[in-house]
C-alpha cells in the first residue's frame, strides 16, 4: 500500500481485507474468484457510492464501507458486483424501467451467492418468491411502488427514474463526475497497467462517479463477460466446485437463446415426409422412371399442462403456433391436457385440414403428473411422430423413456430425464 493511498483514505487494513477476500474466493469459489480477478479495484467518493458499485469495467467501494463488513460479508460484495457484470445485467435491461430492473437484478442474484455459502451484509435484498427466477422473471412481479434500495450501487445506467438512490445515478450525480472516462479495452489488453488484472486497488484519487456505458460499450462488454463467464465455469465445474442454482443459471445463460417457434418449427420440418419417390411406375406411363413427390402425414400428440402454472395467454398462444405448424407439415394432432389425470373429455383430435383450437373446458389446477399421458399413448398402441409436452417441467415423470422422439416445451428452469427439452422464456 502507497502513502498516497493510505492518505487519500484506503487504508492498509482495508487493501488487506479486500485481498484476503478475494484470495478466499479464489480458493473456496474458483468460479466466482475468476471473476472477481476481472475487475479493476477503485476507492470511489461516498456521495455517489455509499456501498460498492459496479459499471462493468471495475469494483467501486467505499472505505468507509468495507471497512464495516467482515471479510465473509466483503467477499460477498466482491462476488455480488462480479456477478451482476457476468450475468449481462448491464446489458439486458431494455426497454424496462431501471430501478425496478435494479431491484430484480438483485433478487437474483443474492440467493444464489447465499446458496453457495456466502453471507450477505445486512439489508441485502433477498425474498424467497423469487429464489431461481432470472431477473428477467423477477421484474414483472415486483410491485410499482416498491420503495426497496439495491445495496450497491449500479452505474452503467444514465437514466434513473427514482433521481439518485443506491440502485443508479441521478442527473445531480452525473454532473459531479470528475475522474476521467473509463475506456473499454480490448481482452488482450486490458489489465496490463499495474495492478488491473490482479485487482488491486489502484493508488489514485477516490474515483469519481463513471460515465454510463455507451452502446458500442455495452455490447462489447456483453461479449467479453459472457467469454469470461464461459471460461469460469468450465475450470470451475472441472475442479468440481460449481453446482446447485448457480450452475442451473449459467448453463442456461450461455445456452444459444434461439426462440422456441424457431426450433419447434425446425424440429417438425425434419419429421415431415415428403420426399421424391423413384419407384418404377407402371408401363403404361412409359419407359423413363422420373421422381415424384409422395407426401404421408405426421401423427403429433401434444400434451399441456393444466396444473396451474402455465397462464392462458401463453396457452394460446402455443396453441396459435402449433396450429400454424400443423398446416406446414401436414399433421395429425391428438390433444391431451393434463394436471394429476388428462382432462374430461381428452383426447381431443384435429386433422391436417380442421383448426387446432383450445378445448372450452380444460380442468386442471391440481397437481403434476406426466404419467397418464405416456400411459394413454401405450394403452391406444400409437405410435406418434412426435410427443409435444407444453408444461414447467415439475411433476412426476415415467421412469423409462418411450420408444417415440418427446420434446418438452419448458416454462421455467427446471429439467427433464430425457427427451429434447426447448427452454419456453
Amino acid at each position: 500500500m502507497t502513502e498516497s493511498a493510505t492518505a487519500q483514505g484506503v487504508s492498509a487494513a482495508i487493501e488487506t481485507k479486500l485481498a484476503a477476500a478475494r484470495t478466499r474466493l479464489i480458493l473456496d469459489k474458483p468460479f466466482l474468484g475468476a471473476l472477481v480477478l476481472r475487475l479493476p479495484m477503485h476507492p470511489a467518493k461516498p456521495d455517489w457510492c455509499p456501498t460498492t458499485a459496479t459499471d462493468a469495467r471495475a469494483f467501486y467501494f467505499n472505505p468507509a464501507y468495507i471497512d464495516s463488513l467482515s471479510l465473509e460479508q466483503t467477499q460477498f460484495m466482491l462476488a455480488h458486483e462480479a456477478l451482476h457484470c457476468a450475468l449481462s445485467h448491464f446489458a439486458r435491461r431494455q426497454h424496462r424501467l431501471q430501478h425496478a430492473w435494479d431491484l430484480a437484478c438483485d433478487y437474483a442474484i443474492n440467493p444464489l451467492l447465499i446458496e453457495d455459502g456466502l453471507k450477505p451484509p445486512p439489508n441485502a435484498l433477498v425474498m424467497p418468491l423469487y429464489k431461481g427466477l432470472t431477473a428477467e422473471e423477477i421484474y414483472p412481479l415486483i410491485d410499482d411502488r416498491d420503495e426497496s434500495e439495491t445495496l450497491d450501487t449500479h452505474a452503467y445506467d444514465a437514466d434513473n427514474r427514482r433521481g439518485g438512490n443506491r440502485s443508479g445515478l441521478s442527473e445531480k450525480d452525473l454532473d459531479k463526475r470528475r475522474g476521467p472516462r473509463t475506456r473499454t479495452e480490448p481482452e488482450g489488453r486490458q489489465g496490463r497497467q499495474a495492478g488491473t488484472e490482479r485487482g488491486e486497488p489502484t493508488p489514485e484519487a477516490s474515483a469519481g462517479a463513471p460515465q454510463p456505458l455507451s452502446p458500442d460499450e455495452r455490447e462489447t462488454l456483453s461479449v467479453q463477460w459472457r467469454q469470461r463467464l464461459a471460461g469460469a465455469a468450465q475450470q470451475a465445474m472441472q475442479a468440481g466446485k460449481l453446482g446447485g442454482e448457480l450452475a442451473r443459471q449459467i448453463d442456461h445463460l450461455l445456452q444459444p437463446q434461439l426462440p422456441w417457434r424457431m426450433l419447434l418449427a425446425r424440429y417438425l420440418t425434419a419429421l415431415a415426409r415428403d420426399d421424391y419417390s423413384y419407384q418404377r411406375p407402371s408401363r403404361r406411363e412409359g419407359d423413363f422412371i422420373l421422381p415424384s413427390l409422395r407426401s404421408q402425414q405426421l401423427d403429433l400428440v401434444v400434451a399441456i399442462d393444466t396444473s396451474g402454472s402455465i397462464k392462458d395467454s401463453e396457452l394460446d398462444e402455443f396453441i396459435q403456433e402449433i396450429d400454424a405448424l400443423k398446416g406446414q407439415v401436414r399433421a395429425r394432432v391428438t390433444l391431451l391436457p393434463c394436471d394429476s389425470a388428462l382432462c374430461e373429455g381428452a383426447p381431443f383430435r384435429f386433422e391436417p385440414w380442421e383448426e387446432f383450437v383450445r378445448p372450452k373446458r380444460l380442468q386442471g389446477g391440481g397437481g403434476t403428473s406426466f404419467r397418464p399421458v405416456f400411459e394413454w399413448i401405450a394403452r391406444t398402441g400409437l405410435q406418434p411422430d412426435l410427443l409435444v409436452y407444453f408444461t414447467d417441467a415439475k411433476g412426476d415423470f415415467p421412469e423409462s423413456e418411450p420408444a417415440y422422439p418427446v420434446t418438452w416445451l419448458v416454462k421455467g428452469r427446471s429439467g427433464v430425464p430425457w427427451g429434447q427439452r426447448i427452454q419456453l422464456n
